[in-house]
């Protein structure tokens, strides 16, 4: 089960109940971060990028992924960060040596991952919280939701095209929320003149910082937050 910890936010004494979220391995097997049941809780300032990510090892295989940092936020517009515990400790299933054909994979594993928890942490800076995996199955890469939100991570090894972008922007209307397009691979011209037609923000993935808006929708999103 994943941890829970009371936290008592500092600007307005309000107190909550934190929940640490999971994330999926690549093994299947679900990850939470170990939080400091004694540490203090405290206010996020100034945003730098490699303090949003927490090293957590997954107890099943122990593959060690870069997550995002776990954080709450108050009601009174304060946000939290919440201590993370030391990494557990590893435990590997015997008879599972590395080989160097299973370090590609690792590697692509670790590569998708990253793009996903960008994209979340950048709907984060646009308003949106809760955001997760939907577990839903998509051929067209990771679907993330939140709180009126829809958004889709596409995959590395193709351009998104207008139906990608499509099927994205007719599921939002069926659940009443908005919609924004992550990838790492570009978009079509035809799929940039659709979006632009639907008003859907698309968003270009960088090996390193904050998803570039590649279309009018996205740019204004960015100047204006969520």
């Amino acid at each position: 089960m994943p941890e829970s910890v009371p936290v008592r936010c500092p600007a307005c004494r309000r107190s909550h109940r934190y929940t640490a979220p999971s994330y999926p391995c690549a093994c299947g097997a679900p990850v939470t971060p170990p939080l400091d049941l004694d540490g203090v809780p405290a206010p996020v300032g100034h945003r730098a990028w490699a303090e949003e990510w927490v090293a957590v090892r997954c107890g099943r295989c122990g593959l060690r992924g870069e997550w995002p940092r776990p954080e709450l936020g108050c009601p009174c517009g304060t946000v939290l960060l919440i201590p993370v515990a030391g990494p557990p400790a590893l435990r590997v299933p015997a008879g599972r040596p590395e080989t160097s054909a299973a370090r590609p994979a690792r590697d692509a594993d670790q590569a998708d991952r990253d793009e996903v928890t960008a994209a979340v942490l950048h709907l984060r800076r646009l308003g949106h919280q809760d955001v997760r995996r939907t577990g839903r199955p998509s051929p067209s890469g990771v679907e993330l939701a939140g709180r009126g939100v829809l958004a889709q991570v596409g995959p590395s090894a193709r351009q998104a095209t207008p139906r990608d972008v499509e099927c994205l922007w007719l599921t939002a209307m069926t659940e009443s929320a908005v919609c924004r397009y992550f990838t790492v691979a570009g978009y079509t011209e035809e799929a940039r003149a659709r979006a632009d037609t639907l008003d859907v923000p698309l968003f270009l993935l960088g090996p390193a910082g904050a998803p570039r808006p590649v279309n009018g929708p996205a740019e204004a999103l960015d100047a204006g937050g969520a």
